[in-house]
């Protein structure tokens, strides 16, 4: 059985869609509510890392502080926005899913798909948009 991670956010729709897509593939993942828990270092880096992602790419722009904080400056360099995520989990977009087969920033949701073993054929997110497996 595959093991899955997914940095959720419980009141974000695409977190709680890609949350119920890896269900409906037949697995329960470890759900880490990294608002509550925050960020270390190591395993803020690995993640973006492991995901291709620069912390500029992972900055979550929109409901979160960045703008009042000055942090969507392209001028802002990356070690600040990095320093500013561990201070204000807020800031990282979510959901990232760790699964055997990588990790990815899943937004679209459809991302998801690609990441797991057995993914649904189609799946109907909250706002009612049907998407297909495949189709990212």
């Amino acid at each position: 059985m595959m093991s899955i991670t997914i940095y959720h956010n419980a009141d974000c729709g695409t977190s709680r869609n890609v949350l119920e897509i890896i269900r409906q593939s037949g697995v329960e993942p470890d759900v880490v509510q990294y608002l509550q828990r925050g960020w270390t270092r190591e395993l803020l880096a690995g993640l973006l890392a492991a995901a291709g992602l620069t912390p500029r790419e992972a900055l979550r722009t929109s409901k979160s502080p960045a703008e009042e904080l000055g942090l969507t400056d392209p001028a802002v360099d990356d070690s600040i926005l990095f320093e500013a995520m561990l201070k204000h989990p807020i800031l990282v977009n979510r959901p990232i899913v760790v699964t055997k087969k990588g990790t990815a920033l899943c937004r679209p949701s459809e991302k998801v798909f690609d990441l797991l073993d057995n993914p649904p054929a189609s799946f109907t997110k909250e706002d009612g948009e049907t998407i297909q497996s495949g189709q990212v």
